[in-house]
């Protein structure tokens, strides 16, 4: 070992190598610290699924997999699920301050003189053997009602739509933080060998829409290992970029690179510990069994004519909801442990008849078809199904108010959203809002509430999954008190 006196070893260390050297010395002490020290040499050579964490799930799950349909710009609460016929007789009268109550307001709406009163222009009627008052907008949802627990009651900390999506699968409104399908996939680990643990698709959406853009950080694994990122899946062309090997390079060519280039990366593990080259062996390995695995998953040619037909015409254009529905259904068929469908054009800041009637038009047949295809093969006991956006809609029209043509602003205190599967009481209505739909009046359902419940259902008690970071055992549901929403439980 070299004295720091030692001039020749003074002249070699340059400033580079030094914090370098320094850099990695240090890392290997907070690794230790963290507990990450552990991997070895036999970790590192493991290129199958990765196990769940020691001691999960903590008790027996009711769901083994989850799919989340994300419906991002936020869906109306009071034009598809909260029926409120009384606001018929109160059309353009201004929001009563007292319901109002001084909450805050976006700024799109913040200037208006009036808050006038816009009733749904839709019609409502009661369905299912549970008589639920589902919209006319959702004719497909109407038939699968007694399979579903509407939550009328959830609500939000944020107003606008890049926090509140970012506090909806992280916790959090501060970007940074490991999504939902990482904390999932982290602590449930992968049911398969072949496909990633968490998958996600962003869908195509009707012309003409609100389409508010979306982040990689909603499927990012944040302060996680790496490997436990969503892998979003194209809706065109290839599925996963640099799938396929280049012109001239075959599997044994490919196979020989990865192995070669795995001892490589192993040495590195073994003598600087850095986790990101755990992931980084991982995901070379992933992506080679992703080049079998992705183009038998994508053909849809075996599935049946009634399946498809389940679907809807949709399901055979490339990149549409309906056929990224039927591909969730299949990668859960497959081992997948969380499937999230992000789906735009939700932000009805006005002509919301249209925009909205074009939107559940999009999706309301693959919604219903998800649910019913799990059922009819017995997967959907087994799996979570989630569907809702960040936050509602006002009761008040944004800008001008007719009858058949309104606007709505953006609504964090209550709106709806839907579960269904694995560890769900079909066929349940839990809360109620007020007059207006505008203030929870009973069963008040936090975003950390319903977190806490997803991860219930799939066997993991909130309170004990966490990870060490910044000095602080994080956790997806954070520090203040939340809730199972047992009402909803079967």
């Amino acid at each position: 070992m070299h004295s720091i006196f030692d001039s020749e070893f003074q002249r070699q260390m340059t400033r580079r190598n030094f914090f370098g050297g320094l850099g990695l010395k240090l890392g290997g002490i907070a690794l230790a610290q963290l507990g990450l020290s552990r991997l070895t040499t036999a970790q590192a050579a493991t290129t199958g699924a990765h196990p769940p964490l020691p001691g999960l799930p903590h008790f027996q799950p009711r769901a083994k997999a989850l799919i989340y349909l994300h419906m991002n710009g936020g869906p109306s609460q009071l034009d598809t699920f909260d029926y409120k016929p009384g606001l018929t007789d109160l059309f353009g009268k201004d929001l009563p301050p007292s319901i109002q109550g001084g909450q805050r307001l976006s700024t799109m709406t913040s200037g208006q003189k009036n808050f006038p009163v816009a009733p749904s222009k839709f019609s409502f009627q009661q369905h299912g053997q549970c008589g639920r008052w589902i919209s006319s907008l959702l004719p497909h949802t109407a038939r699968i009602v007694d399979d579903i627990a509407v939550i009328k009651t959830v609500h939000t900390n944020a107003i606008n739509h890049d926090p509140a999506c970012t506090f909806l699968f992280s916790g959090s409104e501060i970007p940074g933080r490991p999504s939902l399908g990482s904390w999932v996939s982290y602590g449930l680990g992968s049911g398969s060998e072949n496909l990633p643990s968490f998958v996600v698709f962003t869908p195509k959406w009707p012309d003409g829409s609100n389409g508010q853009a979306i982040y990689s950080r909603l499927w990012n694994s944040g302060f996680l290992p790496g490997k436990y990122s969503g892998v979003a899946f194209r809706s065109e062309a290839d599925p996963v970029l640099y799938l396929p090997n280049p012109s001239g390079v075959d599997q044994g060519d490919r196979r020989a690179l990865l192995d070669t280039l795995g001892d490589l990366n192993r040495h590195r593990l073994e003598r600087h510990h850095d986790p990101d080259t755990q992931n980084r062996i991982d995901q070379y390995e992933m992506a080679f069994r992703l080049q079998s695995s992705v183009p038998e998953l994508t053909d849809l040619s075996k599935e049946s004519k009634a399946t498809l037909d389940l679907y809807g015409p949709d399901v055979n254009r490339p990149g549409s909801f309906a056929q990224s529905c039927l591909q969730a259904r299949r990668l859960v068929e497959r081992g997948v442990r969380t499937v999230q469908l992000f789906h735009r054009g939700w932000d009805s800041h006005s002509d919301l008849p249209k925009q909205l009637g074009n939107q559940c038009k999009d999706t309301d047949q693959g919604c219903a078809a998800l649910v019913q295809d799990l059922k009819q093969r017995g997967l959907l006991g087994q799996t979570l199904v989630v569907w809702g956006g960040e936050f509602g809609r006002t009761v008040y029209s944004q800008g001008g108010l007719k009858r058949d043509n309104y606007g709505r602003d953006h609504h964090p205190r209550n709106f709806c959203m839907w579960m269904a599967g694995g560890g769900v009481k079909g066929g349940v209505s839990y809360g109620e809002t007020d007059d207006y739909s505008y203030n929870v009046v009973e069963k008040p359902v936090h975003l950390n509430d319903l977190n806490a419940t997803i991860l219930h259902c799939l066997g993991i008690n909130h309170e004990r999954f966490g990870f060490k970071f910044q000095g602080l055992d994080q956790r997806l549901t954070g520090v203040e008190p939340c809730e199972i929403i047992k009402g909803i439980l079967a």
